[in-house]
């Protein structure tokens, strides 16, 4: 694992599989939790993985979080050792978009923010060279249609949108826009399914997807039902984990997204639908607003250590 931007070499691209089109250099856009997870997985399957950071300081944790993920799988019996320091070895970090030069698939991860996610694509259209490169986004709310118009080239780009904790969920969310071509549209699920081991599911460019579509106003429910003091969160989240089997609790579960993730989400399918079961509740809003994020900031509707 290194910080240099050296770019990388690999194998001629037509000698890969005609099923996932030979790619075999990724380039990830953000150090979050959910960049950092996807290019873990991709370092697992034996990618060239560049991860391309926000600030000086990412540049300096993000190896750490990385080689940290690495250590989980290690130590839950998942990934040996030497699988580990392999996947290290995969995995490079700058801060130049201009270093994905190369790439032939791009995931951009970061925060739910139209307006950066649209200044990111225009600017990984101009940097990525190969014009057959895949464009991809993690966004879990935000039309892909709109991202792709910032480029020029909509028929590349689709959403990959996987799910926390990558390394470990299954499903991808298969996400074409309404110009995305049906070969690049192929050409992803095959890298998905053969090449990352998930199981993709296509779903329409609609906000919140299927997934959050149905999973979102679920959670809001249940921080009313804590806002206008029917429950605490405790209750709530023991009720939905001992009486239907869930495996977290839906206030647990916010925590673990972030509130101001789950904020980002509800306001861009309220944005959309105009129905209320998706506006964020004023609670939500307001720990927001103080900083209260869940487990990333230590305190949300529950207090880590």
């Amino acid at each position: 694992m290194t910080t240099t931007t050296t770019p990388a070499t690999s194998s001629d691209p037509a000698a890969g599989t005609a099923a996932t089109a030979g790619i075999e250099r990724v380039g990830v856009v953000g150090s979050g939790i959910m960049g950092t997870g996807i290019a873990e997985l991709c370092a697992r399957s034996g990618l060239d993985v560049r991860v391309a950071v926000f600030s000086d300081a990412s540049l300096h944790r993000a190896p750490q979080k990385l080689a940290a993920g690495l250590e989980r799988g290690v130590s839950r019996g998942k990934l040996t050792p030497a699988a580990r320091d392999a996947a290290l070895e995969h995995v490079s970090f700058t801060r130049d978009l201009g270093e994905l030069a190369d790439r032939q698939l791009v995931i951009e991860a970061a925060k739910e923010d139209l307006q950066l996610k649209l200044d990111l694509f225009a600017v990984l259209d101009k940097s990525v060279e190969d014009d057959d490169a895949i464009l991809a986004t993690n966004t879990s709310s935000l039309p892909v249609a709109r991202l792709a118009a910032a480029t020029r080239r909509p028929a590349q780009v689709l959403g990959l949108h996987f799910f926390n904790p990558v390394p470990v969920l299954p499903l991808v969310e298969l996400v074409p826009g309404v110009r995305t071509d049906a070969q690049v549209t192929a050409r992803a699920l095959a890298f998905v399914r053969d090449t990352l081991g998930k199981q993709p599911i296509t779903t329409p460019d609609r906000a919140g997807f299927l997934v959050n579509a149905l999973l979102f106003p679920y959670l809001l429910s249940a921080i009313r039902m804590v806002e206008s003091g029917l429950a605490t969160a405790e209750v709530v989240d023991q009720g939905m984990r001992q009486g239907c089997s869930h495996p977290m609790g839906p206030l647990q579960l916010a925590d673990l997204i972030g509130l101001d993730t789950t904020v980002s989400i509800a306001q861009a399918m309220y944005e959309e639908f105009k129905q209320p079961l998706y506006a964020p509740p004023s609670l939500l809003l307001r720990m927001v607003e103080g900083g209260l994020l869940g487990r990333k900031s230590g305190r949300g509707f529950y207090t880590y250590a």
